[in-house]
C-alpha cells in the first residue's frame, strides 16, 4: 500500500472487531505506550545495534507488522514504500512522531495483524515483524503467519525477529525471573515456537535462521512460494 511521504502523519483510527484475548493485549499496551521506550530503554541499548541490519537491506512495498513506536523507521531505504501496522492507536500515535525521522515514505494503519482486513492480498515485497509472535497467543500465530503469506507477493521475503527460551541453564533461570515482568507488562513470552509455526504455514519457507544474541533472540528469514 504505497503512499507518498505526506501521508506520513496520517493514521485512520476504527472500532475493530477483536477476540477476547487480543482485546486484552490492546488494552495492556494502550497503558503501556505511555511509558514503552522509558520501559524498553534497557534493552533498547542492544537493539538499536541491530536496527539497521533488520530492515537496511528491504526494498519496495514493505509492511512492518506491530510497529510499536517507530523504532526501525529512520533505518529503512530512502526507496521503501513503508506501512507501518499495529493493534494499538496509542502505540502508532507514537510512532507517529518518530516517523518524521524516517526518509522513506511511511503509512500507518490501525489494524489486528492476526486479519489485516485492510491489506490487500499479493501487495508487499517484504513483511518486518519484531517480537509480534512472541506477543500473541499460541491459537493465533498460525493465523497471524497466513495473513503473512496472503499479503505477500510471490517470492516476497518475510523477516521474524523473536524470543525463545534458552538452552542454557543460567540464562534460563534469568528469562525464569523476568517471565512475569515481561508477560504482564508486553503480553510475551518466550515458548511461542514460532519457527515451527513459520515451518507448518504451507507457503512460506524458511531460508535462514541465526540467534543475534546467546540462543534467545532468534532471526528468522524465508521467502513467500506461492
Amino acid at each position: 500500500m504505497p503512499t507518498s511521504k505526506s501521508e506520513n502523519n496520517q493514521i485512520h483510527i476504527k472500532k475493530l472487531q477483536l477476540h477476547e484475548k487480543n482485546r486484552l493485549t490492546l488494552n495492556k499496551y494502550n497503558v503501556t505506550a505511555w511509558f514503552y521506550d522509558i520501559l524498553d530503554f534497557p534493552w533498547e541499548l542492544k537493539y538499536r545495534k541491530w536496527r539497521p541490519g533488520l530492515v537496511g537491506d528491504m526494498r519496495g512495498n514493505v509492511l512492518e507488522a506491530g510497529v510499536g513506536t517507530g523504532r526501525n523507521f529512520k533505518h529503512y531505504h530512502h526507496s521503501v514504500n513503508l506501512t507501518g501496522l499495529d493493534l494499538s492507536p496509542a502505540m502508532l500515535k507514537r510512532a507517529q512522531k518518530r516517523s518524521r525521522e524516517a526518509s522513506c515514505s511511511i503509512h500507518l494503519i490501525h489494524e489486528d495483524a492476526c486479519q489485516m482486513e485492510a491489506i490487500p492480498s499479493d501487495t508487499y515485497d517484504w513483511v518486518m515483524a519484531g517480537f509480534l509472535c512472541c506477543v500473541l497467543p499460541d491459537e493465533f500465530q498460525s493465523v497471524v503467519l497466513q495473513q503473512i503469506e496472503r499479503i505477500l507477493k510471490p517470492n516476497g521475503r518475510f523477516r521474524l525477529l523473536e524470543m525463545v527460551y534458552s538452552k542454557n541453564p543460567d540464562l534460563r533461570k534469568r528469562q525464569d525471573f523476568f517471565t512475569p515482568f515481561v508477560e504482564k507488562v508486553y503480553s510475551a513470552r518466550f515458548d511461542r515456537n514460532t519457527l515451527d509455526h513459520v515451518k507448518d504455514t504451507s507457503n512460506l519457507k524458511v531460508t535462514g535462521t541465526t540467534f543475534l544474541k546467546h540462543d534467545v533472540y532468534q532471526l528468522i528469514d524465508g521467502v513467500c512460494e506461492k
